[in-house]
């Protein structure tokens, strides 16, 4: 097969590179230029996209002597994953990018832009497994064999025909693994550190990024009685569950510590409220997306609603909307404390996904 291996730079996509060349492929290195600041040139910067990781994955190409190309995404990127990262936090909501980068840049733009020039599918670094079952071949997404660097959650917004076209070589190997497989290969990336935070903010400062974006909003935070009880620079900086900057003047009388409860965009509100009231059972969920064949009916399955989140027992009932649109609501045996519109919540069949949504909205019960 031809095949495009994403090369952010880093080891694990290294690594799936050479597997796909060890494999009897006919594979080209892209790297993905997602970004116009020049911040995310330095080397300082927090992402998976700059100078330095281009140079970096130029030279496993090299090494592996198989073509490299850079691909300029940054035009897509910042339409179809920063600005609509800044409007769902405008939204009062708390999105994923890399849910939105996977679903609409790794394998949509790129994999589009690979089928177009004939290429058969697209290989990345992500901890996961492609499991081939029954005839003709159906694929599905399951967990990496690796629990502590399983991605299956950011990938659960792929479909059938995502699927189809996609591999992950990662996903029977740990990261112990795959670090030392880069370095008897000769990659130099062999210990280069993972990237983490948001990638297209530099300093990882995200309430001064949306500051930057959205402006000043001065406003109130109150108590779950409504009192005031402090201030705060914009709502849209805060997200449910959160604990850290709220900056209370004053400990609750019971002296117990307050988290963020309701995020209330249109009165410009954070309400705070103990810990206790933070629990969650009941999920809304829309723009959902299937990875194989759709529930049809209430059914019982695992439910996650963070990267690294706890797989939790739930029951998915799967609808249609007014407008023909498929909708998902889960129900949680036990409630769940911090769980925000604009996070996902990807379900579970053992190791298999089944599907995600976007959390539209919560309820107690």
């Amino acid at each position: 097969m031809r095949v495009v291996a994403a090369m952010s730079g880093g080891v694990d996509s290294a690594v799936s590179a050479a597997r796909m060349v060890d494999a009897g492929h006919e594979v080209v290195g892209v790297h993905l230029a997602l970004s116009q600041q020049a911040s995310v040139l330095r080397e300082s910067a927090r992402g998976c996209c700059t100078l330095e990781d281009s140079a970096d994955a130029r030279r496993v190409a090299d090494r592996l002597g198989i073509p490299f190309y850079v691909w300029d995404l940054a035009e897509r990127f910042r339409v179809e994953v920063v600005e609509d990262f800044v409007a769902e936090y405008a939204r009062g909501h708390t999105p994923n990018p890399c849910l939105r980068c996977n679903e609409r840049i790794k394998f949509h733009a790129l994999l589009d832009k690979a089928v177009a020039l004939g290429f058969d599918a697209v290989a990345t670094g992500h901890y996961a497994r492609i499991v081939t079952v029954g005839d003709p071949g159906k694929r599905e997404l399951h967990r990496a064999v690796d629990m502590a660097k399983d991605q299956s959650y950011v990938l659960g917004v792929l479909d059938e025909q995502q699927l189809a076209r996609a591999f992950f070589p990662l996903g029977d190997s740990t990261k112990a693994q795959v670090r030392q497989e880069a370095a008897v290969r000769g990659f130099a990336v062999a210990k280069k550190p993972d990237s983490h935070d948001i990638c297209f903010i530099a300093d990882g400062d995200t309430r001064g990024w949306l500051t930057r974006r959205l402006g000043a909003q001065p406003g109130v935070i109150l108590d779950e009685q409504g009192e005031v009880v402090g201030e705060h620079g914009g709502a849209y900086a805060f997200t449910v569950g959160q604990r850290k900057g709220l900056r209370l003047p004053r400990p609750a009388p019971d002296g117990q510590p307050r988290y963020v409860r309701e995020v209330d965009v249109e009165r410009n509100v954070v309400v705070v409220a103990p810990a206790e009231l933070l629990g969650v059972r009941r999920l809304d969920g829309e723009h959902v997306r299937w990875c194989g064949d759709a529930p049809t009916g209430p059914t019982r399955l695992g439910a996650q609603v963070r990267a690294h989140g706890a797989e939790l027992p739930a029951t998915a009932y799967p609808g249609v909307g007014p407008a023909g649109s498929p909708t998902l609501d889960v129900v949680l045996d036990q409630p769940l404390r911090g769980v925000a519109p604009g996070q996902s919540v990807v379900l579970y069949d053992g190791t298999r996904v089944v599907g995600s949504a976007t959390i539209r909205a919560t309820h107690p019960r």
